[in-house]
């Protein structure tokens, strides 16, 4: 029986991170975990109960109402994929949105909320076979996942991508403003005290910035064979 393995993705927001993970989980038929979503899932509900804006953050009603909080997963009939639930409400298009990307940096560097989705996002990962991406899963969540990679990429090259993703998602949004959502959260995920974003020092570097999508999944999947084949030999 081949043993399966944890894969851990970190990396810059929009680098594709969720794109490859997905992907990557789907061809070695391995359970896929997109830990950023979970991060913009309590951003959300931080924002609709009024915790959070583009003016204050009351960092302890959140810490006080995360047990209120409840996130899942759930494969779409439709297209396959995982969606998440917000206290069984499907806000998978609410979460993409750029209104939550501004706020999620700050929500993610809250102790306490960390806490709580590491320790979920670790009992996910108990019996292996399972990609993961976000910040800090070769780091903190999985340090002895059997592979891990950082990608990265240049911030004009991500903020293009993010661009006309939600542009595409017919969201009223300018280049500027994405751009600069970019660099902001990549200080803040940098600089932030606990669990700061960067390179696990066994970490497969990635930078996808000159790379198709088909050439950056095609050497990714190419190490994560080697890996695997090598982990079973």
């Amino acid at each position: 029986m081949i043993r399966k393995i944890i894969i851990a993705i970190d990396g810059y927001s929009s680098t594709g991170k969720s794109t490859v993970a997905r992907q990557l989980a789907k061809e070695l038929g391995y359970i896929y975990v997109d830990t950023g979503a979970m991060y913009r899932a309590v951003t959300l509900y931080a924002m609709q109960q009024g915790f959070i804006d583009e003016n204050q953050f009351d960092k302890d009603a959140l810490a006080k109402n995360l047990h209120l909080i409840n996130i899942r997963f759930e494969v779409s009939s439709s297209t396959g994929l995982a969606e998440v639930f917000l206290n069984d409400v499907n806000v998978e298009k609410e979460i993409r949105t750029l209104k939550v990307s501004r706020q999620v940096s700050p929500v993610a560097a809250i102790s306490s909320v960390r806490r709580k989705l590491v320790e979920q996002q670790q009992l996910m990962g108990k019996n292996s076979g399972i990609v993961m991406d976000g910040r800090d899963i070769g780091t903190v969540v999985f340090p002895n996942a059997e592979l891990k990679l950082f990608m990265t990429a240049t911030a004009k090259d991500r903020a293009e991508r993010r661009y006309k993703e939600l542009i595409e998602r017919g969201e009223d949004v300018t280049y500027e403003d994405v751009l600069k959502n970019v660099v902001n959260r990549d200080h803040i995920d940098s600089t932030r005290k606990d669990s700061p974003l960067r390179k696990a020092d066994d970490a497969i570097k990635i930078d996808n910035s000159n790379l198709t999508l088909v050439e950056q999944f095609d050497q990714i999947l190419n190490i994560a064979k080697k890996t695997i084949t090598k982990i079973n030999s």
